[in-house]
């Protein structure tokens, strides 16, 4: 009976209630149904969908012999061989941030579920104790210490070949794919190696290994990238390329810096998706949006990009680029590395090792009759005066600046050799932008604004209403509890109106072409974030965080 299964339950778990051939599995799962009112699954029928199953880490789900089902918002499924498992019940809901429905189900049939779902969603995602642990085994590093940077070539690649140290080095690389990480960090410390990824424009911590893996991950991070494994004082600058099981391809820039500890080593991940390439995707407010659209057809001109490195300002060039082309346009592009592969572009790949620069690129770019011509990144005097001459002389030229405002980029041009009247000709728009943290939309919840903030960022005057309802994500697994999941960008479009260009060549101040193109209708990047915060998109701290105030805000 009912009553006898709790007497039972003091001394044994439940789920060993039936190794006792007191009963079978089938009359206890059925008792458990019938006594606690609950539903009897067969979970072995079921195909659960990946991301169900992915709720729940695969050690929490062997421990408590549990496996998620199915989600209907907020309401997560859980099949469980002990329903009355109040601890297993808790953690799970910590975890998931979720209400949870019990249902019954037979243990053996729980067991063989994990083993086939979290085999086949965690083949590519081996943990690195697991790796590390093999590696100890084999006791092949025990030679290699920090002194020893005198070693062969082939003693060195003999030592990258090893299986240990390939699969450990491709689980760091695959891992930070599927995060969705934009940069990797592997760094030497006094006592260890810490790995590090860059997720969502912040850093996590994720592993420290010993010191005694940081030589040979580096060693084979260079083979990989065609590097020379045995200079060990010079920096480096590499890439490769790597296929998904999707067959996606992703490719890795790679930075190799001598530090006192030793060989730093930063990898930035170009995912060369080109499907979030579109103009009217990118977040800009629809103000905005017109503004670059009006400068975007214009049949010549220079339009920049700007902002710091890891901003977006590559997507935003391309999207440009595809909102104007046609098959009666040619558009050549010259990049380093082409960061997406577009239809119908001519796109050609910086190699300084060879003497292809971007200064060597444009001039031969000008003799191919362009009528569009992108660069990737203006990095000296000379590539911006080429880009200059070129929008002078009939071609639309776009590109990219490291500058912080969209104002500040004129000041920057002036600084690296440009006259004001060259730049007035030539200089159509500037588009300064930002990448901010979005609410995770799992665990998003509305939250109060003091009047304080709201008096002190000007919200009011920005967004006219009272109504206005702002947001926060408290914590969830799917956003590993930091409260956000992806990025949204914010703008701002500064147009080379008459009045504007009177001011550059007058050689004014910043903050007066900031305060003459506000009242022209820039909106500031500060705004735009505090738009998106209201628009439930992103939170007043990471506005706050991200962008400089205003003047009004500053006071």
């Amino acid at each position: 009976t009912f009553d006898e299964y709790h007497l039972m339950k003091l001394h044994r778990p439940v789920s060993q209630r039936w190794l006792l051939n007191l009963i079978s599995e089938d009359q206890l799962t059925n008792l458990l149904s019938e006594g606690l009112g609950l539903p009897l699954m067969n979970i072995s029928r079921l195909k659960i969908p990946e991301e169900i199953v992915k709720l729940i880490p695969q050690d929490v789900a062997s421990k408590y012999k549990i496996l998620p089902v199915a989600k209907i918002g907020d309401n997560l499924t859980l099949a469980m061989a002990d329903p009355l498992d109040i601890f297993a019940i808790d953690n799970v809901k910590a975890i998931t941030g979720l209400a949870i429905n019990p249902v019954v189900s037979r243990t053996k049939d729980i067991v063989q579920a994990i083993s086939h779902y979290y085999s086949v969603h965690t083949n590519t995602t081996t943990t690195f104790e697991q790796i590390i642990k093999d590696i100890k085994d084999t006791g092949d590093l025990e030679l290699i210490k920090e002194g020893q940077r005198s070693m062969g070539k082939n003693e060195i690649e003999n030592l990258t070949e090893d299986a240990p140290i390939i699969k450990l080095s491709n689980t760091i690389i695959h891992q930070a794919v599927i995060a969705k990480a934009s940069d990797v960090f592997v760094e030497p410390m006094e006592d260890g190696l810490r790995i590090r990824y860059r997720v969502d424009g912040m850093l996590r911590e994720i592993d420290r290994m010993s010191k005694v893996l940081h030589f040979p991950i580096v060693s084979r991070i260079k083979v990989i990238s065609n590097l020379d494994i045995s200079e060990h004082r010079l920096p480096q600058d590499g890439r490769f390329k790597t296929v998904l099981n999707d067959g996606r391809e992703v490719d890795f820039r790679v930075s190799v810096l001598p530090t006192a500890l030793g060989e730093k080593i930063v990898l930035r991940i170009l995912d060369k998706n080109a499907e979030r390439v579109d103009v009217d995707r990118l977040g800009f407010e629809p103000p905005s949006l017109k503004r670059l659209k009006d400068c975007c057809v214009r049949p010549h001109g220079l339009i920049l990009a700007c902002g710091p490195t890891g901003s977006g300002k590559t997507t935003t060039l391309y999207s440009i680029l595809k909102f104007i082309d046609s098959p009666g346009k040619n558009i050549v592009t010259v990049e380093d590395p082409v960061e997406y592969q577009m239809k119908g572009f001519n796109q050609v790949n910086v190699r300084a090792e060879v003497g292809l620069s971007f200064t060597a690129s444009l001039r031969s770019i000008l003799r191919q009759d362009p009528d569009i011509i992108m660069i990737g990144e203006v990095r000296d005097s000379e590539t911006l005066d080429i880009a200059v001459k070129a929008a002078l002389t009939g071609h639309l030229v776009v590109s990219s600046l490291h500058t912080t405002t969209a104002v500040g980029s004129i000041t920057r041009m002036i600084n690296m050799g440009v006259e004001p009247f060259l730049i007035t000709s030539s200089l159509i728009c500037i588009v300064a932008q930002r990448l901010l943290r979005r609410i995770c939309s799992k665990c998003k919840e509305p939250v109060e604004i003091t009047p304080i903030v709201y008096d002190r960022l000007c919200i009011g005057k920005i967004v006219p209403g009272k109504d206005m309802k702002f947001f926060k994500g408290k914590g969830c697994a799917h956003c590993f509890n930091m409260g956000y999941s992806g990025r949204v960008g914010i703008t701002e479009v500064l147009i080379m109106s008459p009045k504007i260009k009177e001011l550059v060549l007058s050689s004014s101040a910043e903050i007066e072409m900031k305060h003459l193109a506000r009242k022209e209708g820039m909106i500031t990047m500060r705004e735009d974030g505090i738009i998106k915060a209201c628009q439930g998109h992103t939170t007043l701290e990471e506005v706050v965080r991200v962008t400089a105030p205003d003047e009004e805000q500053a006071k």
